[in-house]
């Protein structure tokens, strides 16, 4: 009985034996299946994250070269750091090490190495000593990797026009930010591996192609010599910034854009928010008197003016809608060219009265005013030129004299590159050509946009002999060349103040504009001084700087000489004009008319529209006034009878019948002397820099309110 269970037990074990093998078979098939099958791709993604990794490879960026081939903008090959932090056996340790060298926070490389395991930066385009230190530590799993690191050879020269590019190779600023895409090209791609022993294995699936090229309109030689007298003029004036451009009138083609504050484009991070700033482009102030050269070709071009007109300038004294203008001078008659020799703010107002509203208004949209000018640079402000409908009563006098218009300094030259050639205005370009990669530079050609007569090349011809006689016999003397004829506009405009929000009487920008020979002009030069100490007006410290500059490029093109002096006495007398006093290149008006710019953008339209004015200024009220004979300010200031002590705690007294008592000047820095003598209501006259040594007259003395005091400062 025993003998019969046992012997069918036995198939039944072996059937559940074989079954449970079975079962056991089809589980594992079926997970086997579940992993290679069904969630295949998720592990197989998985793997990829932990053991590979792809980046890209930069492309190194196209060559920026000047118009004759020279590089101003380069990509050189460096050292990147790397970590594969798998293989890294200490990864604090190699965190504290790196971050010595570096001279950055351990705590952040050591968080990078612990947010991956195949792959991460550690430091990226590193100079050669640096990148030498790294790997004289000889860690395991820190690697090198080649990439392009953007160069600039000579360090601040047009670093404004250039721009600037950041860590992967993306332009910030300049031609860099407006070209990258195309200066940029196509990046590769890397794959970084790691096999079952933790190494790491690269292979590049995708090269990289190279960025185009640009050949850019700049002169590198003369973009020195405006960069240098540039920088030679704000140490001399003290002023805040300053912006030269070089032109070429016939094509628009810009030879030079300096600007100052500047900075070094290869380290743009240590640089100050101001000194990124593109001056030429972006800054928008008053023209001032420059401006008067659209009112006067406007006048002549619409036949409302004759070049041997006379116009009563009423001994430099009208009043619009009840508000009072005075000249700098009490000027009698002129002509309309001594108008704009003399820098007559009165005769300007008669002139654009005459035009009226409308018409002046299409003039200064048709000098380019208003708007872009298109050249090749990021940040370009239109200006501000409100619509005639928004224009006060006294709006067009104001703006005739060149005040409640804003322009920037590509629009001041040009304007004035529109007179040199011949009225036609040809758009500013700072780009010859894009070329491609491995092109050769003697294929590429610039072909100038086309231009747009704005006046008649008889007006412009009127206009070049006005300009001529500016320099010669007016406001601009100080700008006469040495063997050429020269003609340009000196300008002075009053800055506003941020703390009181109105404008300033101590804040200036000084302008000059002009072009050279005035037959054939091979240049257009505007130079634009924001607040320069001391001397501030146009004619007195921009002037000067357009001569040195003008007189170095016209050598350097080897334009022919068109005047010359037949008798070493002609010469003399020629540079004996360039001499002359501070009050006879002075053309700065005391009064204003109508709105600031923050108020003229701000206020609506006036209630009641002011009618387009006749061909006779009927509209202006004429009232004399008292003749001011404008003599040159002496060297020292008389002092008066009756001498007070000093202040003993250099508080300024003010005694209005007698005058003013002199401050003690001695031991205070440049700044601080300059702001005493705007509050004690004296002009300074600065030699030297540093701390004040001299004085004259002596501290104590009383002086007429508003006479010069000579300082002479030393270090």
């Amino acid at each position: 009985m025993a003998t019969g269970t046992s012997a069918n037990g036995q198939p039944q074990r072996l059937y559940l034996l074989m079954g449970m093998l079975c079962f056991w078979v089809l589980a594992i098939a079926g997970r086997l299946v579940q992993l290679q099958v069904v969630e295949y791709g998720e592990f197989a993604q998985r793997a990829q994250r932990q053991q590979q990794r792809t980046i890209e490879v930069a492309p190194k960026r196209g060559v920026i070269y000047d118009r004759n081939g020279q590089e101003l903008a380069m990509s050189v090959r460096v050292d990147s750091v790397f970590a594969v932090p798998s293989e890294i056996p200490d990864q604090a340790t190699a965190a504290s090490l790196l971050a010595n060298v570096l001279g950055t926070d351990s705590e952040d490389i050591l968080t990078r190495l612990k947010s991956s395991r195949a792959f991460c930066w550690i430091a990226r385009k590193l100079d050669a000593p640096t990148a030498d230190r790294i790997r004289a530590l000889n860690l395991r799993g820190i690697y090198f990797q080649k990439e392009s690191k953007r160069f600039y050879p000579n360090r601040e020269l047009a670093a404004q026009a250039l721009g600037y590019v950041g860590l992967d190779d993306e332009g910030l600023g300049g031609i860099e930010r407006s070209y990258d895409a195309k200066l940029r090209g196509a990046p590769g791609k890397m794959l970084i591996s790691l096999d079952a022993r933790r190494r790491w294995f690269g292979r590049v699936e995708r090269e990289p192609e190279p960025g185009q090229s640009l050949v850019l309109t700049l002169d590198e030689k003369i973009q020195y010599i405006a960069e240098r007298e540039l920088e030679a003029a704000m140490q001399q004036t003290h002023a805040e910034a300053g912006t030269i451009i070089v032109q070429d009138p016939h094509t628009g083609e810009i030879l030079a854009l300096a600007s100052r504050p500047t900075f070094n484009p290869n380290t743009f991070q240590k640089a100050q928010p101001e000194a990124l700033k593109n001056r030429a482009v972006s800054d928008v102030y008053e023209p001032g008197s420059t401006f008067k050269i659209v009112t006067l070709a406007a006048a002549l071009e619409e036949k409302l003016a004759q070049p041997d007109e006379v116009i009563d300038c009423q001994m430099g004294s009208i009043t619009l809608s009840g508000v009072r203008i005075r000249d700098h001078k009490a000027f009698g008659m002129l002509t309309v060219p001594q108008i704009l020799i003399y820098s007559s703010d009165v005769g300007a107002i008669k002139l654009g009265l005459r035009l009226g509203e409308e018409r002046f208004d299409r003039y200064i949209r048709a000098f380019g005013f208003g708007s872009q000018t298109g050249v090749e640079l990021p940040g370009e402000t239109r200006g501000l030129a409100r619509p005639v409908n928004r224009w006060s009563k006294v709006s067009i006098g104001a703006i005739s004299m060149g005040q409640e218009i804003g322009i920037s300094p590509v629009q001041l030259v040009s304007m004035v590159s529109t007179i040199a050639n011949d009225g036609v205005r040809m758009p500013p370009r700072l780009v010859r050509d894009v070329a491609a990669p491995g092109t050769p530079l003697q294929n590429v050609s610039f072909q100038p946009a086309g231009g747009r007569r704005v006046i008649s090349t008889l007006t412009a011809a009127e206009m070049k002999k006005a300009m001529q006689r500016v320099v010669l016999e007016g406001t601009g003397r100080r700008a006469i060349l040495d063997g050429y004829t020269v003609g340009g506009k000196t300008g002075t405009a009053q800055k506003i103040d941020p703390a009181t929000r109105s404008y300033s009487r101590w804040k200036h920008v000084a302008s000059f504009a002009g072009f050279a020979p005035v037959n054939n002009p091979a240049i257009t030069v505007a130079v634009i001084l924001d607040s320069p100490v001391g001397l501030h007006e146009g004619g007195q410290v921009s002037a000067p700087v357009f001569q040195r500059v003008t007189q170095q490029v016209l050598a350097y093109l080897n334009v022919p000489h068109d005047v010359e002096p037949r008798s070493v006495r002609n010469r003399e007398l020629l540079q004996a004009a360039a001499k002359v006093d501070d009050a006879e290149v002075a053309e700065g008006s005391p009064d204003r008319l109508g709105w600031d710019l923050p108020q003229a953008e701000t206020q609506p339209a006036p209630q009641t529209q002011v009618a387009t004015a006749p061909a006779k200024d009927a509209n202006a009220q004429l009232l004399p006034a008292a003749v001011h004979t404008a003599q040159a300010l002496p060297p020292v200031a008389p002092p008066l009878q009756a001498p007070a002590a000093p202040s003993s705690n250099g508080t300024v007294v003010l005694d209005v019948e007698k005058g003013v008592v002199v401050p003690s000047l001695i031991g205070k820095p440049l700044r601080e002397a300059i702001e005493l003598a705007q509050e004690s209501g004296i002009e300074l006259e600065v030699m030297g820099s540093g701390v004040a040594r001299a004085q004259a007259p002596p501290p104590g003395t009383r002086i007429p309110a508003g006479s010069r005091v000579a300082v002479r400062f030393a270090r």
